[in-house]
């Protein structure tokens, strides 16, 4: 598999026989949506905890930029092969060792007694999270047999993981004033330790052929670190320093390998010739700005509300309801208004929506009221849940069924490294205590 569709029809065998069905399919959903929420959490639970985390563990910016993109990063890089994993072991089984992996990694962040321990955990979970999300999707697929009630359990499924993007920063903030940090980590093992009890009436999925493209994951990985970190040190330190100057250089030799590789392999996980439609090139761009866009906002105005502002981490992650509240609203309705006037309209709608806010978040200064700053960010999460569900659907109307899949693992992949290199962006754009752009947008 290379994408999460790809492994949910990689995995269909399993969901037409009577032994996955007698699995109980409330349990298969409850099992894989609670991992799936997991996942979407802990992308951005940690935001508005960062100045805390900070204060407790110290280092400075680029060591909180790694906190956030160690999770990411690794998420990303190993998305579009870990679904080929989740065949050959079992949907089931795949899952099970994620979740067991991630939950322990979880409980080594809350543990961590320094900065680099807690960076090493997330990278841990990171893995963990790319494991699971594939095996989560194939899940449902064979846990509803029936494609009219698959299509409601994926809608489910979908929602929990915007249930869980809405809820992040405010669980984050709240849980950090309360109780402290490390608790936006802890909170992981209840929900987890419930997965692993629902997934255990799940009877085992079987194991189907599928190859690693070893060379191929390995120079993604290593273009995709070397990337993040040039960014990420060259705009804490310099980009004239030798090792962020070697460290870009690295990630363009891994990235030309990777390019051969795909183009010279015999089974690689991302076929180039994907590239040649104008749809899949112009949906990886745009999914690549929006969660630029969402990602590098939510960073920096945590840190904005915090160190700028003197909020607390529970009154910013309240400052993010507004932007967060209706996403999972309007992704249902971007997916009615495509099947009405087709997905261009909402993505370009949306696309618009999200422009006017990022034009506007340029007004933002040092005395701008919080309540005005949390107002001007909602455009930016409305546009994007609005353009989402459409760019998918249009991306995948635009290859052919055999590559969905595949098509999908760029869409995602390339959305999460758009998370990760804005963050890693974000640092430069921050000057001791305040923004010199909102969102890292014209002054890097």
């Amino acid at each position: 598999m290379k994408s999460l569709l790809n492994s949910s029809s990689a995995s269909g065998a399993a969901a037409d026989t009577p032994q996955a069905a007698r699995g109980g399919s409330t349990v298969v959903l409850g099992a894989a949506l609670l991992g799936f929420f997991l996942i979407s959490l802990d992308a951005l639970i940690v935001t508005v905890a960062l100045p805390a985390i900070g204060h407790s563990l110290g280092g400075g910016m680029s060591g909180l930029q790694w906190v956030v993109d160690g999770y990411t990063l690794i998420f990303a890089a190993l998305m579009l092969s870990a679904g080929s994993l989740s065949d050959r072991i079992g949907a089931r089984q795949a899952y099970g060792g994620g979740l067991v992996l991630f939950a322990l990694a979880s409980a080594a962040c809350g543990f961590a007694p320094n900065l680099g321990v807690l960076v090493v955990a997330r990278l841990v979970q990171g893995g963990a999270a790319a494991v699971m999300m594939p095996a989560s999707l194939a899940l449902v697929r064979q846990g509803f047999p029936d494609q009219a009630k698959r299509a409601r359990a994926i809608a489910l499924w979908t929602v929990g993981g915007a249930v869980a993007v809405a809820a992040g920063p405010v669980l984050g903030g709240a849980l950090t004033a309360s109780v402290g940090w490390r608790w936006i980590f802890f909170v992981n093992l209840p929900a987890g330790l419930l997965a692993l009890a629902l997934l255990a009436r799940v009877p085992a999925s079987p194991r189907l052929p599928a190859r690693l493209d070893v060379v191929g994951q390995v120079t993604a990985v290593v273009a995709m670190g070397a990337l993040t970190y040039g960014v990420i040190e060259g705009g804490d330190k310099g980009f004239g320093r030798p090792l962020v100057v070697v460290s870009l250089l690295v990630a363009a030799a891994a990235a030309a390998a990777f390019l051969t590789a795909q183009a010279r392999g015999a089974h690689p996980m991302l076929p180039l010739p994907l590239f040649r439609s104008r749809v899949v090139a112009v949906s990886l761009v745009v999914g690549f700005m929006l969660n630029a866009a969402y990602y590098g906002g939510v960073f920096i105005f945590s840190l904005y509300l915090q160190q700028e502002r003197g909020q607390s981490a529970l009154h910013a992650g309240l400052m993010f309801i507004p932007m967060t509240a209706l996403v999972a609203v309007v992704n249902l309705a971007s997916a009615k208004l495509a099947g009405l006037f087709g997905p261009r309209v909402p993505m370009v709608a949306g696309q618009l929506l999200g422009t006017a806010g990022l034009l506007a978040l340029l007004t933002v200064g040092a005395h701008t009221n919080v309540w005005v700053v949390a107002a001007l960010m909602v455009p930016v999460g409305l546009g994007g849940a609005l353009t989402v569900p459409a760019l998918t659907a249009m991306l995948l109307d635009a290859v052919p069924a055999d590559r969905a899949g595949t098509a999908a693992a760029v869409l995602n992949t390339g959305r999460q490294v758009g998370g990760a290199i804005a963050v890693a962006a974000s640092g430069r754009c921050w000057r001791g205590r305040r923004p010199s752009w909102p969102v890292c947008g014209g002054a890097c």
